[in-house]
């Protein structure tokens, strides 16, 4: 079993990101980027974020600060990536990078304690935030196309930091096992180990032979904003803060992770979901033969990550443990379908 010790992400993901101050945040904004208003700090997991409202026209922004045990050259995968997406597909909703008052996309700073991290202030897309929605099939179906979109467009692009290890990447999901120890449940225990031994044993070796590219990899309905008056339509895609250089089945398996349902036919979402993507970015029949088992990688790894995290931070475990609930039904739920009975239902709906 791995140790908790030897899980690699556990320097980020086990360090609360420092509180910055207010007032410092404020001036940064105004030196830097010429933005003066007023200022409202924003959840998220490791950064420190800020949606900034300018007085002179009432222009939104976001300014993100990275953790400090996150190096430049990750912030500048994702920075390089917003850049590459404004000119392969200008037509995306994404968020746009807004160079500093001297033409930089991005800049290090240190807000005094001698750690540096990287500073970027994005357009802020508005929108309604996808689980206060009503749901229906065409929304969900254009999610999926959106996701499509998104790995077609990615596909010119790369960067050296694209092979790091960073957190809540699927090719790495058997890294979490040392974390399993902490689930009190014996039977969650063992329905997460055994989705992780599949993962590891049918799944992984196959994975790494596939051609792999820059992907989002968080591509859940809380990255995504639908318009308030359509709110079929896809509005914004936002935090590309977990992107890794990785088959683009990994991305379409987080995005579908978080459609499953949870009752007797918890496939009657996800499968249309699939052959919307398939619709605009076609899979092939060993994609599909994967997907389902890095489905349920995924749910591990958001049940045994989040759960460890919030039982160190209790002081945001709302926020880490949003997932957490639905997540293990999700996972329960696929279980009693079965690998065979999903592969088969992707390769029909996919018509393989």
């Amino acid at each position: 079993m791995t140790d908790v010790a030897e899980f690699d992400d556990a320097k980020v993901l086990s360090e609360g990101s420092p509180e910055l101050d207010e007032a410092w945040v404020c001036t940064l904004a105004q030196e830097r980027w010429g933005i003066a208003g007023e200022m409202k700090p924003l959840t998220g997991e490791r950064d420190r974020n800020y949606r900034l409202e300018r007085a002179s026209d009432g222009a939104r922004f976001m300014l993100k600060i990275s953790h400090p045990a996150e190096t430049a050259l990750v912030a500048d995968f994702q920075t390089q990536a917003l850049l590459h997406l404004a000119k392969a597909d200008p037509t995306l909703p994404v968020q746009r990078i807004v160079p500093t008052l001297d033409g930089a996309p991005s800049i290090v700073v240190d807000p005094g304690d001698g750690l540096p991290r990287v500073a970027r202030v994005f357009t802020y897309l508005p929108g309604l935030p996808l689980p206060d929605a009503p749901r229906t099939p065409l929304q969900q179906q254009n999610l999926a196309r959106m996701l499509a979109r998104l790995d077609v467009a990615l596909a010119g692009f790369d960067h050296p930091a694209g092979d790091l290890p960073l957190p809540w990447d699927l090719q790495r999901a058997e890294s979490v096992r040392g974390l399993l120890a902490h689930i009190a449940d014996a039977d969650r225990r063992a329905l997460a180990t055994a989705a992780l031994d599949r993962f590891e044993h049918t799944a992984r070796p196959v994975l790494r032979t596939l051609p792999a590219q820059p992907i989002h990899n968080d591509f859940n309905i809380y990255n995504v904003l639908v318009d308030p008056h359509d709110t079929d339509r896809i509005a914004a895609i936002l935090d590309f803060g977990d992107m890794v250089r990785a088959p683009c089945i990994d991305d379409l398996a987080v995005a579908a992770a978080y459609q499953i349902g949870t009752d007797d036919a918890p496939l009657a979402h996800i499968v249309p979901f699939v052959a919307a993507y398939h619709a605009v970015r076609p899979l092939s029949a060993t994609e599909l033969d994967l997907l389902f088992s890095l489905i349920t990688a995924r749910l591990v790894m958001v049940v045994a990550i989040s759960g460890w995290r919030a039982a160190r931070y209790p002081e945001n475990a709302a926020y880490l443990l949003r997932n957490n609930p639905l997540s293990w039904a999700r996972l329960q739920a696929c279980e009693r379908v079965g690998h065979a009975a999903a592969t088969a239902a992707f390769r029909s709906a996919c018509g393989l």
